[in-house]
């Protein structure tokens, strides 16, 4: 699907909404090529980004400038990538949506879910959801936005390693091919490959419920369980992933692309993710409240976890996996019993998604 573009926008400033870890990636990977202009709440951090390009002690390009203003990034930029917390997401929409217009370009970079749920309701008000009342970050920007051209990006990007410019790669994910090819030529570099998916829906699916499993691999590691038994989490944990995927709208060649198995792999095997860290730490004996206190930026899988378990209530599928990391997370279930009851699962059929 195309659309004409309202002007040439490869001289203009591109924008980035959120500055955290990833948000600061994806701005010094951009500002290689072109003037960035990001979005911060507090004005302490863009004073700090603003005279020393640094943020919260991470170095920041020359290219780079902030703003409190939505106003002046959305006037400056059609290009903007929106990263920001599943959980803030929405109320930043909000913020933004008196002043974009259907010119612009949202590609997000956030690996979460938010709910549609009636005015003054919560998940803890609800026993079951049905997939219109989960919305994946595309379709919050759809639903709070005049904006069209939507993307998401959606990978093996742990943060920490695009800011030391190692080799990495992306799937910039949207309905409309200019949108792809605005990220490629955007982003692409001789370090930083990106490729493209008209599937939006199964590559943000991917990023989302892949930080599930990695909650369980951590775990693995912090019970000091070997290679073997990883192996067996991520294997079965990409035929959950892809059923619940399939559930909710995505297409099997997403999962298995980089968005989905390339994530998964690199998620669930780097001390790096947050996701990982959590599992880590709760089958060191940490509980959840403590795990979150000291965390500077969100897990989004412990969301995605009782989301989906909610789903599942109302969907007659299982996901043993899932179910088991919410009793864990949730209910005090043990993380040993939690495994004990997956190497008794009865699982008859390796493969049965194809």
């Amino acid at each position: 699907m195309t659309l004409k573009n309202s002007s040439n926008n490869s001289d203009k400033p591109v924008g980035v909404i959120g500055i955290g870890s990833f948000g600061t990636a994806i701005a010094n990977i951009l500002a290689a090529k072109s003037k960035v202009i990001v979005y911060a709440r507090k004005q302490e951090i863009v004073d700090e980004i603003n005279q020393k390009h640094t943020v919260e002690g991470r170095t920041l390009h020359e290219n780079i400038s902030a703003t409190t203003d939505p106003e002046l990034i959305c006037d400056s930029c059609e290009v903007m990538f929106p990263v920001v917390s599943s959980s803030g997401f929405r109320e930043v929409m909000q913020k933004f949506a008196p002043f974009l217009h259907p010119y612009h370009i949202l590609i997000h970079g956030t690996k979460g879910l938010a709910l549609n749920l009636p005015d003054g309701k919560s998940l803890e008000d609800v026993n079951r959801i049905k997939r219109e009342n989960i919305c994946t970050m595309s379709e919050v920007i759809l639903n709070e936005t005049v904006v069209v051209r939507v993307g998401c990006l959606a990978g093996p990007n742990l943060a920490k390693e695009l800011s030391k410019g190692q080799p990495a790669a992306t799937v910039v994910a949207s309905r409309f091919n200019e949108v792809i090819l605005e990220g490629q030529r955007l982003l692409r570099s001789d370090k930083f490959q990106v490729y493209g998916n008209q599937d939006i829906i199964g590559v943000e699916l991917s990023g989302v419920l892949k930080n599930t499993i990695a909650i369980a691999s951590g775990a693995l590691a912090g019970l000091g369980l070997g290679e073997n038994a990883r192996g067996l989490l991520i294997s079965r944990g990409m035929v959950e992933l892809i059923h619940l995927g399939n559930a909710l709208g995505g297409q099997t060649q997403s999962f298995i692309g980089l968005a989905g198995i390339g994530d998964l792999v690199a998620t669930c095997s780097s001390t790096l993710s947050r996701n990982y860290t959590v599992g880590y730490r709760l089958a060191q004996g940490e509980s959840l409240e403590e795990i979150n206190n000291s965390m500077e930026e969100v897990a989004e899988g412990i969301n995605t976890v009782k989301l989906m378990k909610t789903f599942l209530e109302g969907s007659g599928m299982r996901a043993p996996i899932t179910e088991n990391l919410y009793k864990v997370l949730f209910e005090g279930f043990k993380v040993e019993d939690a495994l004990h009851y997956l190497m008794k699962y009865p699982f008859n059929v390796d493969i049965d998604f194809l």
